[in-house]
């Protein structure tokens, strides 16, 4: 590899590098954000809900990937057109492919790493996650005994302790189940306590009353001096890991039991799900591909209506949108499978064209315009915003 092709490698890598980590961190915190209940609703540790959290990172690697790449090539051709490095190069006689040939590995190898975490790690994450959520959700025995908070242990279904008592025993029991339609029950006992026998588990509560009501207006009321809530159907219910295709691996997928029902009511999305993994990897050639048909050449930067890294993203953008498009068709209906591979081979061929008659892969006029005009009618309305807040911290002040 010629010196050059070093010098362009290292920068497109650094920026490829810092643009990825910020953009796990922002996709990732969202994603996060979305599994707080874990710890709010399910009363775990810490430590289980920041364990969740680390396993859903590779699960968004493969999206984030070529987007951070193509970020890093437009990124690193625009500087270097601004430096006027690309037009020393051209100047020089360099071909265009002493440009192409290290961004093309670069992209090669992140394209390896994508396809290595989506077909290798991100199987085994989700099944972890799947696991942790499904005992975290299980644990209804900790769930309850934690005093003064109510729990939910089903949709319309909540429990709160008062107060937790000597030999195992708890105090102050309410429970409201509203599951059945039309009527609600509410349930309060002075004691009780969890009696467990196998894999059953039964809330016994002793000394108290049962309120119903139906949505005509009549009211019941009820005393007991000792009556038994089963919870052994939650808990079955929770501990039971229900795994998606998505969750699979590759190799399952290929060759799914014929005893998984899940594959027995939806055969078509295991096999959409395996031209989504052979697929995914290609985004980052094409991005790649994509940023070099529009920022590669020396001539792009002073001639293009927009910054290159805006039209890159945008393109980029739009050929993602695709292939999602027609991952979600392929869901139900088989054709589209071409299509998921169609997108990206489409795309490539699209961009190598541009590159090899040395043209610059631009967005259309009016696109570009109305992008132009609504940036310059953005900028006009910050600068205006400061001046107005600049005036009135002046007049404030004169006023002190």
């Amino acid at each position: 590899m010629k010196v050059v092709e070093r010098y362009i490698m290292r920068r497109a890598l650094a920026v490829f590098l810092a643009a990825l980590i910020w953009t796990l961190a922002i996709v990732w915190t969202t994603q996060v954000l979305a599994r707080i209940d874990l710890v709010t609703d399910s009363g775990q540790s810490a430590l289980t809900f920041f364990e969740v959290a680390a396993l859903i990172i590779p699960s968004i690697v493969p999206i984030v990937v070529p987007f951070a790449l193509v970020v890093a090539v437009a990124q690193t051709l625009s500087a270097m057109n601004s430096d006027s490095e690309l037009a020393v190069l051209n100047a020089a006689g360099a071909s265009r492919w002493t440009i192409v040939r290290p961004i093309m590995l670069l992209a090669l190898a992140a394209s390896v790493f994508s396809f290595a975490v989506d077909n290798g790690v991100d199987p085994y994450a989700r099944q972890k996650n799947r696991e942790l959520v499904a005992s975290s959700r299980a644990d209804l025995l900790s769930l309850i005994i934690q005093e003064g908070t109510f729990r939910k242990i089903d949709d319309g279904l909540f429990l709160q302790i008062g107060e937790r008592l000597p030999d195992n025993r708890l105090g102050g029991i309410f429970v409201a189940d509203s599951r059945e339609e039309g009527v609600n029950l509410i349930y309060y006992a002075k004691s009780g306590a969890i009696i467990e026998s196998g894999d059953e588990r039964v809330l016994m509560m002793n000394d108290g009353v049962i309120h119903r009501k139906t949505l005509a207006g009549d009211l019941s009321v009820i005393r007991f001096t000792s009556y038994a809530f089963d919870l052994s159907a939650f808990m079955s219910a929770s501990s039971e890991v229900l795994l998606l295709p998505k969750d699979r691996t590759t190799q399952y997928l290929l060759n799914p039991s014929a005893n998984d029902k899940m594959f027995q009511k939806r055969p078509n999305k295991y096999l959409a799900e395996v031209h989504q993994r052979f697929s995914e990897w290609s985004y980052s050639l094409v991005f790649a591909l994509i940023a070099l048909a529009v920022a590669g050449d020396a001539r792009s930067h002073r001639e293009a209506r927009i910054h290159p890294l805006i039209t890159s993203i945008a393109i980029a953008l739009f050929v993602r949108w695709l292939g999602f498009f027609a991952a979600g068709k392929a869901d139900n209906i088989p054709q589209y499978a071409y299509m998921v591979y169609g997108v990206p081979i489409v795309a490539s061929a699209v961009a190598t064209w541009f590159i090899v008659s040395n043209r610059t892969m631009e967005l259309p006029v009016a696109w570009a315009d109305w992008m132009t005009n609504f940036a310059g009618r953005f900028g006009d309305g910050w600068s205006a915003l400061k001046l107005r807040f600049a005036r009135r911290g002046a007049s404030g002040q004169g006023a002190g």
